[in-house]
């Protein structure tokens, strides 16, 4: 790789709820991919890969971002601990393809951080709940030591009808009482914190250790659902953490 390149990847394990919107919690994989390669910046979230084509100068204080984005989503594929919530059926997997668009100022606050505005749009490809979802924002980023670095990020998710009937809908005769969602709309905002600390001693270089943690509330007429107020709970919880390598 050329000097300006670096990859980071790390493996641990971690917390997530059952399905989007439960109250159950499962130990699963997990872990971060992130850097830069031939002047494309990418960076996975969950099971997301965004990316960013748009070169920026290197004294530059305002970075562009703009490039494609991919998501798979699996909630409500697999096995679901609630009864009721199982009974309701498996979803198929989507698929979401779309794009990513943002601004960053550096030298916010303090000259090494940094203060980025994003938004991303994805389209489900898959037939799966054959809608989209819109997600501003906004996240902050600094070194915190010489050895660890840390992102603050909020988020809002706004979601299509064929979302909000896919995943929050409950039609008569289960075990649930019915539901039935009136469009998309917001649907959740989540907080985020990654913070990431370098064993050796250098930025980006070598062995390091990761934490990743989530919070989602659920909104509106989606918190209202039986399958969240019910069976589950509005309050969504994610955390990971583990170690990386730094090249």
């Amino acid at each position: 790789m050329s000097d300006g390149d670096r990859v980071t990847v790390g493996f641990g394990l971690g917390a997530s709820a059952d399905y989007e919107g439960s109250d159950d919690y499962r130990l699963q994989p997990g872990g971060i991919f992130q850097g830069k390669v031939a002047g494309v910046d990418f960076q996975m979230r969950g099971l997301n890969l965004y990316t960013d084509f748009v070169p920026d100068p290197k004294d530059s204080k305002l970075r562009l971002v703009l490039g494609p984005v991919v998501q798979v989503r699996f909630d409500r594929t697999g096995e679901i601990k609630d009864p009721r919530v199982a009974a309701l059926g498996d979803r198929k997997t989507a698929i979401e393809l779309g794009a990513t668009a943002g601004i960053g100022l550096r030298g916010f606050l303090i000259p090494p951080a940094s203060l980025n505005f994003d938004v991303t749009y994805l389209k489900d490809v898959n037939g799966a709940h054959r809608s989209y979802v819109l997600s501003p924002g906004v996240s902050l980023n600094s070194p915190v030591t010489r050895s660890s670095f840390a992102r603050l990020g909020v988020s809002a998710d706004f979601v299509g009808e064929g979302y909000a009937k896919t995943y929050f809908d409950v039609a008569p005769g289960n075990l649930l009482a019915p539901y039935a969602t009136s469009g998309g709309g917001l649907k959740s905002i989540t907080t985020s914190l990654l913070y990431t600390y370098d064993l050796g001693g250098k930025p980006r270089e070598g062995w390091g250790l990761f934490g990743l943690a989530n919070y989602k509330a659920l909104q509106g007429q989606f918190a209202r659902s039986p399958i969240v107020r019910d069976a589950g709970s509005a309050s969504q919880f994610f955390a990971v953490a583990g170690i990386s390598y730094s090249f």
